[in-house]
């Protein structure tokens, strides 16, 4: 029986009350993907050793792929990876500009023990790290600081000299902000930090510290990229997993930037195949129609060839080591089982136990979970999020409140528009006030 902490519990448990996914304890929640749990760990181990893994997350909306993302992310930050999740969209994060790609990545980049950005703590370490190793040498005394800059600067190039062959200006940076920091100049080497994570419009003093010009631009990105990657194993994160979530928003742009974006896509997935990016676990989301129709992948063969998965057969029959991974998506069983588990968390953390074990048994569960998504027009991947937020706040929450509320006699389920996503209210068959009486 697995053991949850208080605090883990209550972070779940608030973040469902509030109906949004908590960042943290995705695996107390996981239902259905035990299938992928050895295929994954696998694809960790090789990013651990060195190696590089790549994925395709298909499914309709609600089947769980931003889910499936960050339960992956919960198991690679156990392994001393990090992680960086990136929303695919048109005006914010377009795919076709890799430099803004980048820039997304390191504002969210975290660690097991730093939340986004985690860049500078990142950095910190690294050099921290070469500092260690010069000093272990035995070749310079601590007390030289003159002589401890010089030799770490040398290995820094040498730790980099793959990278600075095509992106000199990232390992130039590295080094700026390093004298920055020996030179007290705080507003120097936050400015050479955010020059390296991709900001635009950095003080040109800093810069010229630097010794580095301009802003980041399409062609460096994956340069910095794996400069990034090196930097995080030399500081003890063996690799980085990338999420692209939502690519199929590249079916809504004009031709010419959806040609761009997948192109772009197209490009790193080479690199990868190529041996670039050691360390570089690349998880990108997306709808069947993304993967199948003309307005998306299909549209450019080369990408189609490398991501092509047959599908013809039983779903059950799926091999969790393919290229694209299809999600299944709920079932009204499964969304059942993940409120038995929400229950049970939350019967850890509360005040009464023994009554909101009573009121709130399985069979009014599935009763909550069935009239739900009936009134949802039966798309079972609407109901999640709303049914755990419905199931916390207005149930559990009032059980273990009041002695006298009963849920089957005292609560009349209620569904407004307002309460569900521009996505949910899309696909739900009803956008007004949906009253459901349960039995």
């Amino acid at each position: 029986m697995t053991v949850v902490s208080e605090v883990r519990r209550r972070e779940v448990i608030d973040a469902l009350r509030r109906g949004t996914v908590p960042q943290n304890g995705l695996d107390l929640l996981a239902v259905g993907l035990e299938r992928f749990d050895t295929a994954m760990g696998d694809d960790l181990a090789t990013v651990a050793r060195g190696g590089a893994a790549f994925h395709a997350v298909r499914g309709e909306y609600g089947a769980g792929k931003t889910f499936f993302a960050r339960w992956l992310a919960e198991h690679a930050k156990r392994r001393g990876l990090a992680t960086s999740e990136i929303q695919i969209s048109e005006t914010e994060t377009p795919l076709h500009r890799l430099e803004t790609v980048y820039r997304r990545l390191t504002e969210r980049l975290a660690t097991a023990t730093h939340r986004p950005s985690a860049l500078r703590a990142v950095v910190d370490s690294w050099l921290y790290t070469l500092e260690e190793q010069v000093l272990e040498a035995g070749e310079v005394e601590a007390d030289d600081q003159a002589g401890l800059a010089v030799a770490v600067d040398a290995l820094l190039e040498q730790r980099l000299a793959e990278v600075a062959r095509t992106t000199p200006a990232f390992a130039a940076a590295l080094r700026g902000y390093r004298q920055a920091v020996d030179a007290g100049d705080s507003a120097t080497a936050e400015a050479i930090i955010a020059w390296l994570g991709g900001q635009k419009s950095v003080a040109a003093s800093a810069r010229r510290a630097a010794g580095v010009r301009g802003d980041l631009d399409h062609f460096a990105a994956l340069g910095f990229l794996e400069g990034l990657l090196a930097v995080l194993r030399d500081c003890g994160h063996p690799g980085l997993l990338l999420v692209l979530d939502e690519t199929e928003t590249l079916q809504r742009v004009r031709g010419d930037v959806r040609e761009k974006g997948l192109n772009a896509l197209r490009q790193l997935l080479d690199e990868i195949d190529a041996g670039r990016f050691p360390g570089l676990f690349l998880i990108l989301t997306g709808t069947p129609a993304f993967f199948d129709g003309q307005q998306g992948v299909q549209r450019l063969p080369p990408l189609a060839q490398r991501l092509a998965t047959d599908f013809t057969t039983d779903a059950r029959f799926d091999s969790p080591r393919a290229v694209q991974l299809r999600l299944p998506g709920f079932d009204v069983d499964r969304l059942s089982e993940l409120g038995r588990k929400v229950r049970d968390l939350y019967v850890g953390a509360a005040r009464h136990p023994d009554r909101v074990t009573a009121l709130v048994d399985d069979s009014y569960i599935d009763v909550l979970a069935r009239a739900l998504t009936g009134e949802l027009g039966g798309r079972v991947g609407v109901a999640p999020r709303i049914f755990l937020r419905k199931l916390v706040a207005d149930v559990l929450d009032r059980v273990d409140d009041f002695p006298d509320f009963n849920p089957r006699e005292d609560y009349a389920l209620t569904v407004t528009a307002s309460e569900l996503t521009a996505g949910e209210r899309a696909v739900a068959t009803s956008a007004g006030e949906v009253d459901l009486d349960l039995p």
